[in-house]
């Protein structure tokens, strides 16, 4: 399970890459939307969608970064325990007196 979502992961990190190349480097931003209405509906569709792509694959790779991260397995109590005993016996001096 835990391949499928690194390979999620993955692809979804390529495609964020290459959705960024396609998006228009002058940038534009809200200033595009507000005081242009000679722009056509299409070119307007396509740029919301570029815009939703890219929010939704960055999410995608945020959500399954998590989901991976909480599927990682816990150290089990007994090995914690024994990791803490283990250290060398030393004698006490008071104990020795």
């Amino acid at each position: 399970m835990d391949i499928i979502l690194s390979v999620i992961v993955l692809l979804s990190s390529i495609l964020l890459i290459l959705v960024v190349y396609v998006q228009n480097p002058k940038g534009g931003g809200l200033s595009s939307d507000f005081g242009s209405p000679g722009q056509l509906g299409g070119v307007k569709k396509t740029n919301e969608f570029i815009d939703r792509l890219t929010w939704s694959l960055a999410g995608i790779i945020v959500v399954m970064s998590i989901v991976i991260t909480v599927r990682q397995p816990k150290p089990k109590k007994a090995e914690a325990q024994k990791a803490n005993t283990e250290q060398p016996a030393s004698e006490d001096p008071a104990k020795s007196e």
